[in-house]
C-alpha cells in the first residue's frame, strides 16, 4: 500500500516514530531456510471484537512473523480467539491464555491488552492497535512497561492532522459529534483531547456515548441537527456497527471522518490513519524478538503513525459533500483503489 504525502493538509508526519530500521528477510527461500533453523513456536492472539481493521492487523502479524522465519503451519501453531465483543468472555479466553502458556500473546485493541495484563504477568504480551498505552495503564510516560512482561507498539495517531482533515473536507464545520465507547480507554481519552482542541479552532464537541455496538445508530440519530460533521477514530465498538452508522450518516447528509482505511470502504467520507496490515507487520518485529528469546523488558514499545489518507468521493456525496480535487490528489481514493488482499 502506497503512502501519500499529505502536502493539502500542510503537515509533516514522522514516519515509524521509535521503530528501528530492522529489515525482515523479503525472499520466500530465505524465509523457508530460517524456519528450519527456528525452534517451534506457539502464540496466541486475541482481539476484543472482529471487524476488517483488526482482522487485517492479525493477518499483517502472521505474515510478518513469516518473514522473520516463522512460518504458520511449519514450526509456529497460532491460537486466535475474538470476545465478540463481551468483555466477560474476553477474561475468560484471558485466564485460558494463561493456563495455556504460550510462548507469546499478542493481545489486539486496548481492552484486549489490559484484560490479558490483568491474567498474566509472566507470558510474554505484545500489545497492538492500542491508541495510548499510558492512559490504558501499560506503559507509564516515560515509555516503561508498566508490567516486566509487556511491549508492544501503539498508533498514537497526533490529533492536529486529523483536525486540519476535518476542515479541509468541510470548512464550515464548526460542530463536531464523536460517538464513543465509554469503555474504551482509548476512545475516552480522544474525546478529552477533542474537548481541549476543537474549541481552539472555533468548533465544538458533541459527544454521545454507546456502551455496546447495538447503540451506535441511535447515538448517531442523536446527532440529527446538532452536528455539521462526524469524527470517528479506532474505536472498535463503532467500527462493528460502521454500516448502521453509515446508514443514518447519509440519510441525515451528515460526513463521517475516520481514522482507518476500513471505514472509508465501509462508507466513511475520508480517513487519515496507519495502514492496517503494515501495522501487524511492525508489530511481528517485537512478537519476533521474543520468540527469538529476548525479554519484553528489552523490547523498548514502539509507535507507528505514517499516516495514510483515504477517500470515497463517492461516499462523500451519499452524505452531502464534494471532496476537493487537491485532497484526491493526496489520498488513495478508495473508489478507483481496490484493496490488496
Amino acid at each position: 500500500m502506497k503512502t501519500y504525502a499529505l502536502s493539502a493538509l500542510s503537515i509533516a508526519i514522522t514516519l515509524l516514530v521509535g521503530c528501528d530500521n530492522d529489515k525482515p528477510a523479503t525472499k520466500e527461500h530465505s524465509t523457508q531456510e530460517t524456519a528450519t533453523q527456528k525452534t517451534p513456536k506457539t502464540i496466541a492472539i486475541s482481539a476484543i471484537v472482529e471487524h476488517p481493521s483488526l482482522d487485517d492487523i492479525r493477518k499483517g502479524v502472521i505474515y510478518g512473523l513469516g518473514q522473520y522465519g516463522y512460518l504458520e503451519g511449519q514450526n509456529l501453531t497460532v491460537n486466535f480467539q475474538s470476545a465478540q465483543g463481551n468483555m466477560a468472555t474476553m477474561g475468560q479466553i484471558s485466564k485460558q491464555f494463561a493456563a495455556d502458556a504460550p510462548d507469546a500473546i499478542i493481545a489486539i485493541t486496548t481492552p484486549t491488552a489490559q484484560s490479558l495484563a490483568a491474567a498474566t504477568q509472566t507470558i510474554p504480551l505484545i500489545y497492538t492497535a492500542v491508541s495510548d498505552p499510558v492512559a490504558a495503564k501499560l506503559i507509564n510516560n516515560n515509555n516503561q512497561a508498566l508490567q516486566a512482561n509487556i511491549t508492544g507498539l501503539s498508533s498514537q495517531l497526533p490529533l492536529a492532522p486529523q483536525l486540519d482533515l476535518l476542515t479541509q473536507i468541510k470548512p464550515d464545520a464548526k460542530r463536531i459529534g464523536f460517538i464513543y465507547s465509554p469503555g474504551e480507554a482509548n476512545s475516552v481519552a480522544i474525546k478529552e483531547q477533542l474537548a481541549t482542541e476543537l474549541p481552539k479552532r472555533g468548533m465544538t464537541l458533541v459527544d454521545i456515548p454507546a456502551n455496546r455496538s447495538a447503540d451506535v445508530a441511535a447515538a448517531t440519530r442523536a446527532l440529527d441537527g446538532r452536528a455539521d460533521l462526524i469524527y470517528t477514530s479506532l474505536d472498535n465498538g463503532v467500527a462493528s456497527a460502521m454500516e448502521a452508522m453509515v446508514g443514518i450518516a447519509n440519510e441525515l447528509k451528515i460526513p463521517i471522518i475516520a481514522s482507518d482505511e476500513f471505514s472509508v470502504r465501509r462508507g466513511a467520507s475520508a480517513g487519515l490513519g496507519v495502514n492496517d496490515f503494515d501495522f501487524g507487520v511492525t508489530t511481528a518485529k517485537l512478537v519476533a524478538k521474543s520468540l527469538d528469546g529476548t525479554q519484553p523488558t528489552d523490547i523498548t514499545p514502539e509507535v507507528m503513525n505514517t499516516l495514510t489518507l483515504y477517500v470515497s468521493p463517492k461516499h462523500a456525496q451519499n452524505q452531502g459533500i464534494i471532496i476537493s480535487d487537491e485532497l484526491i490528489k493526496d489520498a488513495i481514493n478508495v473508489d478507483s483503489v481496490p484493496r490488496k488482499e
